[in-house]
């Protein structure tokens, strides 16, 4: 009997041991299953990254527009994931889904854009692009809210006081913030948030937008070593302006039209 019982209790602990456990939610190993308007015209191949490649060593100098069209940070491009390399780089030459110019908003001194068929946010002066970005949207059952918004608060070193990063515990960094919608039907009135994150090139947030941040990945991963990307940054900056930021959550009153449309691939 004892021994029965013995064999019993080793079985059941190797099953628990068995069972994989999961820190956050599943990770998607192919960016070659998801669609954009924009992949029509560009004949591109599927490509399983192997240890030891990178960037630059595979794209050299249009390393950038390869990561921007795969909607990637270089955290993310890691081996086993599989990524879209065009036949010809140079089709993806200074990669953007968005429009030149944007009449509708021709009469704005700033005004964003984010297509989230596209995964991609432009910004525009007086309807003409200036800058564009690719982000991370909200995945199923955390979409983006679709619609007419406005920038009405900045917090330069914002963080999540609901997530943390997945492992370490702390809570998750949100650097460059821009509030762009309270939802004040909701008993809690949920934020929504322009800020720097992680990209893995699909569908991940909680219903913020993202976009790249290094100067936060290396502080909190250690990596990358150098910082490059800094997307969110260059946005932020762009919309404070020359008005005064002392780095703190406040309120503005110039904060710039932000458009929301479509619908993610996942």
């Amino acid at each position: 009997m004892k021994r029965f019982l013995l064999v019993n209790i080793l079985f059941c602990l190797f099953m628990i041991s068995a069972v994989p456990v999961f820190a956050g939610p599943l990770k998607i190993m192919s960016l070659c299953d998801f669609y954009y308007p924009s992949d029509g015209g560009i004949e591109w191949e599927c490509r399983k990254l192997k240890r030891g490649d990178s960037p630059v060593k595979l794209f050299g100098e249009d390393w950038r527009d390869v990561l921007r069209f795969n909607r990637l940070d270089r955290r993310h491009f890691i081996a086993g994931l599989s990524i879209k390399v065009p036949k010809q780089l140079e089709d993806i030459k200074e990669f953007t889904p968005m429009p030149a110019t944007y009449p509708d908003a021709a009469a704005e001194e700033k005004f964003i854009l984010v297509d989230q068929t596209e995964m991609f946010l432009g910004a525009y002066e007086y309807g003409e692009l200036v800058f564009s970005f690719p982000v991370a949207v909200g995945r199923k059952g955390n979409r983006v809210p679709n619609g007419e918004f406005r920038i009405d608060a900045v917090d330069r070193w914002h963080k999540s006081n609901l997530y943390p990063v997945e492992g370490l515990g702390i809570p998750y960094p949100m650097h460059y913030g821009l509030r762009f919608y309270v939802d004040k039907s909701e008993e809690t009135w949920p934020s929504y948030w322009i800020h720097g994150r992680d990209l893995p090139g699909y569908p991940v947030s909680h219903g913020c937008i993202g976009l790249s941040d290094e100067e936060m990945q290396k502080e909190v991963y250690k990596s990358p070593k150098k910082v490059l990307l800094q997307d969110a940054k260059t946005l932020y900056l762009w919309v404070v302006g020359s008005n005064s930021d002392n780095g703190k959550f406040h309120k503005i009153k110039f904060g710039p039209k932000v458009l929301v449309v479509g619908t993610p691939p996942i």
